[in-house]
């Protein structure tokens, strides 16, 4: 009775690591030509949109092991694109970024939970110049496939939106604000592909 009671919890014993083991997280490559960061924030009566190009991403995730998923960025600043040079120029300088001083934005998870169906929040710090804010970020999975173009690696995709008040991280005084020619919130939805090796 002790052999079998014994054989029963070594069998449980590595059922369940085989299980840890099967569900750990893999870590993706993003795939910088399918990966964007794109924001966009009103002007008087506009919306000025724009994105940054220069950008490095850890992502580490899967479903059944959410305690050891996470999601780590660091953005270049200088990297900013509205189509217009001048206008980027002035989002670059004290008024703004003051990307001289602070080039680089970045956001490290803490936590990744489900909400429902393929909905998910990360959380985490992020921080903009001289603040760093605690953010929950929703984001869907789009989906994980093999690669049509190579069948030893899967592609996943996730989608996020936010808005950020960007007078909380010191982008900008809040003159152009009060003007009313900038407002203060910012819309940003970023957009990914990542792949990894089966």
């Amino acid at each position: 009775m002790k052999t079998i009671l014994k054989r029963s919890a070594l069998f449980l014993f590595v059922l369940l690591f085989s299980t840890q083991v099967y569900a750990k997280a893999p870590q993706w490559e993003v795939d910088p030509a399918h990966t964007a960061i794109y924001f966009s924030v009103n002007h008087i009566y506009s919306a000025t949109r724009g994105y940054f190009e220069d950008f490095k991403g850890t992502v580490v995730f899967a479903p059944d092991d959410l305690a050891g998923s996470r999601f780590d960025f660091e953005v270049d600043v200088k990297s900013i694109n509205t189509g217009n040079s001048k206008r980027d120029s002035h989002l670059n300088s004290g008024d703004f970024f003051d990307s001289g001083k602070y080039p680089k934005m970045t956001f490290k998870s803490s936590a990744v939970k489900h909400v429902k169906d393929n909905q998910y929040v990360v959380e985490g710090r992020m921080t903009v110049k001289d603040v760093t804010q605690s953010v929950s970020v929703p984001f869907t999975l789009l989906g994980v496939s093999d690669h049509p173009f190579d069948k030893k690696s899967e592609v996943a995709g996730f989608e996020a939106k936010m808005t950020i008040d960007r007078l909380a991280y010191h982008v900008g005084g809040g003159k152009f604000y009060d003007m009313g020619v900038v407002g203060k919130d910012v819309d940003v939805l970023i957009t990914m592909e990542v792949t990894r090796k089966k």
